[in-house]
């Protein structure tokens, strides 16, 4: 769809929803986002713009602001060694909860919620995408209507990931109950929630746009500001910027993947605002390990990736520092690491270069050269072919071109491919384009952890992780990367209490992908959000969804 299309559509739904009831102009927020929630349940959410929408609705225990302290929502306090909260031994934690809290259908928020949702969550049936935080909890309990304990298998140092932030929000029982299994998708709440937060849904059409109205029955109901709030998703991230930068029909647009110098230029209005939201999001190219010509299965590893030398030569022949400064500017700096945030979890050890002729050796090296003359390298009957795929955003298209212009530059022949973002990201098992199913042999996308504690984000890279047919391609290591000596380091890390060990741990993972050429980090980059300049009360942090203090936003 081109940007004239969708700004006409935008501008048709934006008039329809000023004629509407409760849309005067003072009490509506409209929220942008180019990629379309399709879900309005957390845990089957696939993708950031599912659990941005979700968490408006519904609520943690607690979660990290943007220094990384513990915020919290529907725990009463936070659990220390002091209040008896964290177990001396690493193996439990209890939760105190806050009394009175209701859900939006008015029934009681108690610990019997938090208990079904671990059951939920664990559950292989319901196959949810947030399983993995809960792998390592042997139980959640009930001590009485108001109070949980969490036990876990082992000594656990990362009990902030169970009920924490946007991956920890927790669902009403009576809601789900009778959808805890293969029906879990079926349940009408993944349309209309009920859920403990400021707002309600009132209207969700997937993939198009969400509506939501206060919830009367929110403990702070009076510092709820809007009588309607939106989720318009489609379109494309420079359309949004403009819409919030220029225009002025939007308050909010999200996840801003447009060049510096555009953006810079449209905020040069004065109608609004850019907030870099700096954390861990790393933009990365991953190699597949499987031949997706052969549906990407373990059994049939891939022709040439499969090889740590080409992949390093693969490395070498990409610059960062271009893709960094042309395409990014001040929000985004070339890495080396996979793990670049906290701080403490960035490794020195690492480094790199972008150096065609050391690329072009080691695919000499490897036994790569062009034997019949047509400029691309070949190897046992082989030519050095890859589909590079990637979503479609002008940014994302603008990096493959340089990446190709690199590796065509050695004699490897690129075809690019752009896939529309709610396909790619959707996580349809059915759909071949999606990256769980990675039916490409390179793709871009950028990921990050979504917890100070970096531990579920370093498990998608373990055996155990692996997406394939055989778990419905719901599984987080998309590469199809397998190495006992990562595993191991992973397993010691689930249980090592002492921090700076730990630490040393993720270090040495961290390493183990960077010099084995696993994945490619090219930059970690900022999260672009605009704003309205009459939007105030905004509070941005890297660990949890932009919507999560949703109650506090309001109009100057």
């Amino acid at each position: 769809m081109t940007s004239r299309i969708w700004s006409l559509i935008l501008t048709s739904v934006l008039l329809t929803s000023c004629s509407e009831p409760n849309a005067e102009k003072g009490n509506t927020i409209r929220l942008l986002y180019w990629q379309a929630p399709t879900i309005l349940n957390p845990h089957l959410a696939w993708g950031a713009k599912d659990f941005e929408a979700s968490r408006i609705s519904y609520e943690p225990l607690a979660s990290f602001n943007q220094d990384g302290k513990l915020v919290l929502f529907l725990g009463a306090e936070i659990p220390t060694i002091e209040n008896a909260g964290l177990a001396k031994d690493g193996k439990s934690v209890t939760w105190k909860l806050k009394r009175g809290i209701k859900w939006s259908d008015g029934k009681p928020f108690t610990a019997a919620d938090v208990v079904f949702t671990y059951k939920y969550i664990s559950n292989p049936a319901v196959a949810a995408t947030t399983s993995g935080i809960y792998k390592d909890v042997q139980s959640v309990e009930a001590i009485n209507d108001y109070t949980v304990k969490i036990n876990f298998r082992a000594p656990n140092p990362a009990w902030s990931l169970p009920f924490i932030g946007a991956e920890g929000l927790i669902l009403p029982f009576h809601i789900f109950e009778k959808y805890n299994g293969a029906n879990a998708r079926e349940a009408p709440a993944n349309r209309l929630t009920v859920g403990t937060g400021a707002y309600q849904v009132v209207q969700f059409r997937p993939g198009d746009i969400v509506i939501y109205e206060p919830n009367p029955l929110f403990r702070s109901a009076d510092k709820v500001k809007f009588q309607r709030l939106e989720i318009k998703g489609g379109g494309d991230a420079a359309t949004a910027a403009r819409a919030v930068l220029q225009t002025t029909s939007a308050d909010y647009a999200w996840n801003l993947q447009v060049e510096a110098k555009v953006l810079k230029q449209l905020e040069s209005t004065g109608k609004g605002k850019l907030n870099n939201v700096f954390g861990s999001f790393v933009e990365r190219i991953m190699f597949n390990q499987t031949d997706p010509k052969k549906g990407s299965s373990v059994q049939f590893p891939h022709p040439f990736f499969s090889d740590k030398i080409v992949r390093q030569a693969f490395s070498y022949a990409i610059d960062r520092e271009t893709i960094a400064k042309q395409l990014f500017g001040d929000i985004a700096r070339p890495v080396a690491n996979v793990l670049t945030a906290p701080e403490i979890y960035n490794s020195p050890n690492t480094t790199y270069e972008f150096n065609v002729k050391k690329a072009a050796a080691l695919l000499d090296e490897a036994g790569w050269f062009d034997t019949n003359g047509n400029g691309i390298r070949d190897k046992n009957g082989v030519e050095m072919n890859v589909l590079f795929q990637t979503s479609a955003n002008p940014v994302r298209q603008k990096i493959q071109e340089i990446a190709k212009q690199g590796l065509t530059s050695i004699g490897v022949k690129v075809d690019l491919k752009s896939i529309d973002p709610s396909i790619f990201f959707s996580g349809d098992p059915n759909n071949p384009d999606t990256t769980s199913r990675f039916q490409a042999d390179m793709q871009l996308f950028s990921d990050n952890n979504n917890n100070p504690d970096p531990s579920i984000s370093m498990k998608s890279w373990t055996c155990s992780e692996i997406a394939q047919k055989e778990n419905n391609w719901s599984k987080n290591n998309f590469s199809r990367y397998c190495n006992p000596e990562y595993d191991k380091l992973w397993q010691q890390s689930t249980t090592e209490l002492n921090l700076a060990r730990r630490r040393q741990l993720f270090i040495q993972m961290n390493d183990i992908l960077v010099k084995d050429a696993v994945v490619l980090p090219l930059v970690t980059r900022a999260r672009v959000i605009a704003t309205s300049n009459n939007l105030s009360g905004v509070e941005f942090t890297p660990w949890d969804a932009n919507t999560w203090n949703i109650h506090d936003w309001q109009k100057k």
